[in-house]
């Protein structure tokens, strides 16, 4: 049972990893996209395997649905132009960087979790959808809010600048 678990664990880090790479390494937007829903359904997969269903739940239907979404419209109407600097072919240099910008945020955490691990618990605690509600929206509801305007300010600033776009072409 206990190499079943490995195997899924590894299973998602995999996919985890192949959307990251995906992401970083694709050519068109809507395919770096693509890779960035598999490792968010990826991260989704581990906090199921935590027991934590709620938040993988909440994984789902906030950044794969509506992140995804918005970055989804902000590609669509902010279309690169043929001649930019998205159509010019990538140098090594820019490889190299990408695998670096990749790795440095693993190495850095996996040292941290290393270092401050707590102990393991075998039985995870229940914590009702009630007081989790309350955990993350009374401390933290200004941040909360902040980032519900950031994300409108967002779109609202990608649909200027694709309409900006169709008045120049």
């Amino acid at each position: 049972m206990e190499n079943l678990a490995y195997i899924v664990l590894f299973g998602h880090i995999g996919f985890i990893l192949v959307g990251g790479f995906m992401t970083v390494l694709a050519e068109s937007l809507v395919r770096a996209l693509l890779g960035l829903i598999m490792t968010l359904f990826g991260v989704a997969g581990l906090y199921f395997l935590m027991a934590a269903p709620f938040i993988g739940l909440m994984q789902i239907l906030i950044y794969v649905g509506a992140v995804s979404v918005l970055i989804f419209f902000a590609i669509m109407l902010t279309q690169a132009w043929s001649g930019g600097d998205e159509a010019k072919p990538r140098s090594a240099k820019t490889f190299i960087y990408a695998i670096m910008g990749a790795l440095a945020p693993a190495v850095f955490l996996g040292m941290a979790v290393i270092r401050t691990a707590p102990p393991s618990i075998f039985t995870p605690e229940e914590t009702e959808i009630k007081a989790l509600g309350q955990f993350l929206l009374e401390p933290y509801i200004l941040p909360f809010e902040l980032i519900s305007l950031l994300l409108t300010i967002a779109m609202a600033g990608a649909v200027i600048l694709g309409f900006e776009r169709r008045k120049q072409r």
